[in-house]
């Protein structure tokens, strides 16, 4: 029996979020649907995890990654849209009439859904880091790109143009696909409305390992297509310019330590305070969610550490890049 909308769920080794994942899924409040559990050659019983739910189980002859799960999954779909979400997302029970009232009358859309500011787990890394998401996804109505935790696409204009990359990165393919998709015409929008709640499960030590990840892997893509200074998502300008200014105070500390310029001294507060004012919507944004105490702590966190691993991560991937372009 055809159904209204498709929702695609890619899993290996969720087992301890596919739950949640599925039970959200299942309780919404849109009653047109399916659920489509595509299974990665998980190990750690995720799949009967999944064989607990009324879901269509697809299960992959080998470990082939997200792309492929996902591809996997729309082949097997039966609606006219398709909806995309990750096994540790928790879907809210409007989401999926918004997605359906979205697409109604745009076919050559993709739309696209984003985080809640407060994550399932609300501790302050995994809160941090989905204030930091939401924010900088929901910023413009047009977006680079749209994520594929809140990803909704007819099902024509997906199966048209392809999918997602299946020989590509770890990580990014829903950023190629919507690139691919917007340079061939169709639009990207966003829709800040339509939202899942996600569980990091991050401490100090994974917000900064996902950090370098994500931002060495987002380095290698962005020099291999020219679009480094482009203002995208996560990799907003704010980003690029607060990794900027916190590598030149180093850089500036350590003229400093050895020369004794005292020069040096009176130009940090300005580069400080420039890029506080240029970061100030996130702060802000942080405030809204969390409150002041919160956004202190945040904007530090933000100013000080994270920079320090995105640059190390941008360090990694230029390596990568220059590596797979035979110039090193």
């Amino acid at each position: 029996m055809k159904k209204g909308i498709s929702i695609i769920v890619p899993n290996y080794n969720g087992a301890a979020t596919l739950g949640k994942c599925l039970e959200a899924a299942f309780s919404s409040a849109h009653t047109d649907f399916e659920v489509i559990a595509v299974d990665d050659c998980s190990t750690d019983g995720s799949l009967e995890i999944a064989k607990r739910f009324p879901c269509r189980i697809v299960s992959l002859d080998r470990h082939s990654g997200a792309s492929r799960a996902r591809n996997a999954g729309a082949l097997q779909a039966s609606g006219d849209i398709l909806f995309f979400i990750d096994a540790d997302c928790i879907l809210r029970r409007d989401a999926l009439s918004l997605a359906t009232k979205a697409l109604a009358n745009a076919e050559n859309q993709v739309i696209g859904g984003t985080y809640t500011p407060i994550p399932y787990d609300d501790t302050f890394f995994s809160t941090f880091q989905s204030i930091f998401i939401h924010y900088s996804e929901t910023k413009k109505s047009e977006p680079d790109y749209i994520a594929s935790h809140a990803m909704a696409i007819s099902r024509s204009l997906f199966l048209k143009s392809g999918g997602f990359p299946e020989d590509f990165l770890p990580i990014l393919e829903d950023v190629e696909f919507s690139h691919r998709l917007r340079e061939s015409g169709y639009s990207l929008v966003m829709q800040p409305d339509i939202l899942v709640q996600h569980i990091f499960n991050f401490t100090f030590l994974k917000s900064v390992q996902n950090a370098f990840r994500k931002s060495m892997f987002w380095t290698e893509y962005s020099l291999a297509k020219g679009d480094v200074f482009t203002d995208s998502g996560t990799a907003s300008r704010e980003l690029k310019v607060n990794v900027i200014s916190l590598y030149v105070s180093v850089l500036l500390l350590l003229i400093y330590s050895m020369w004794g310029k005292a020069i040096v001294l009176f130009i940090l507060p300005v580069i400080i305070a420039f890029n506080v004012s240029f970061n100030r919507f996130l702060i802000r944004a942080f405030v809204r969610a969390k409150g002041v105490a919160f956004a202190i702590k945040a904007g530090f966190y933000y100013i000080t550490a994270y920079p320090f691993a995105i640059g190390a991560g941008a360090l990694a991937g230029l390596w990568r890049y220059l590596c797979s372009e035979g110039k090193i």
